[in-house]
């Protein structure tokens, strides 16, 4: 009884908690990730200021075939196929909460629309929805810095309780989101990193 009560109240925390600001060991500004259930999907929002070149964090955001190396979770992240401004990638990785684990082995489309915004949406596996978009929004009159916002709409192929289910995909997307967050800062404090022209 008393584990089952801990756990219930570490739950607990965890729902009051879904729309706290995180702060990761280097970033510019505070991490802010909300949450909020929608029927059987999750809404997820993420933002992060970043001071980096556009170019640096548009590399970094399509740099499919690496993603396994800096997003945590993420096993294999593999592109299948490139139809523009269409990329196919195959994703497995796990999600977890707690004592919850759940497997993602899913292909995404990544509609890529230069050079500040990428749409994403499940073509099969085992997310019943995936509806997500990055979009890199200057700051004003503050030269070299950008806001890198995320929004999407998850549903997964099985219902998973309510709670559990919106602690689960928030703390899946949060960390992938600072992870990629984490790897812009890395690639932008090189000292002679090069970076492509967006096309």
């Amino acid at each position: 009884m008393h584990n089952t009560a801990l756990v219930l109240t570490v739950l607990s925390l965890a729902a009051c908690g879904l729309a706290l600001k995180t702060q990761p060991a280097h970033a510019a500004d505070p991490i802010t990730i909300h949450a909020e259930k929608q029927g059987d999907a999750v809404a997820i929002e993420a933002r992060a200021l970043l001071i980096a070149p556009l170019p640096l964090i548009w590399a970094t955001l399509t740099d499919y075939e690496r993603f396994a190396s800096f997003i945590p979770g993420m096993h294999v992240s593999r592109v299948l196929e490139r139809r523009a401004p269409a990329v196919v990638v195959k994703q497995q990785g796990e999600a977890g909460f707690l004592f919850f684990k759940r497997t993602i082995d899913v292909v995404v489309e990544s509609l890529e629309k230069p050079p500040h915004v990428i749409e994403i949406r499940v073509l099969s596996g085992n997310l019943k929805k995936l509806d997500g978009r990055y979009r890199i929004e200057p700051v004003a009159n503050r030269a070299g810095q950008f806001v890198l916002h995320w929004s999407g709409v998850i549903e997964p192929e099985d219902s998973l309780p309510p709670l559990i289910g919106v602690s689960i995909l928030r703390a899946n997307i949060g960390d992938q989101f600072r992870g990629m967050v984490r790897e812009i800062e890395r690639r932008a404090e090189l000292p002679y990193a090069t970076v492509k022209k967006i096309e």
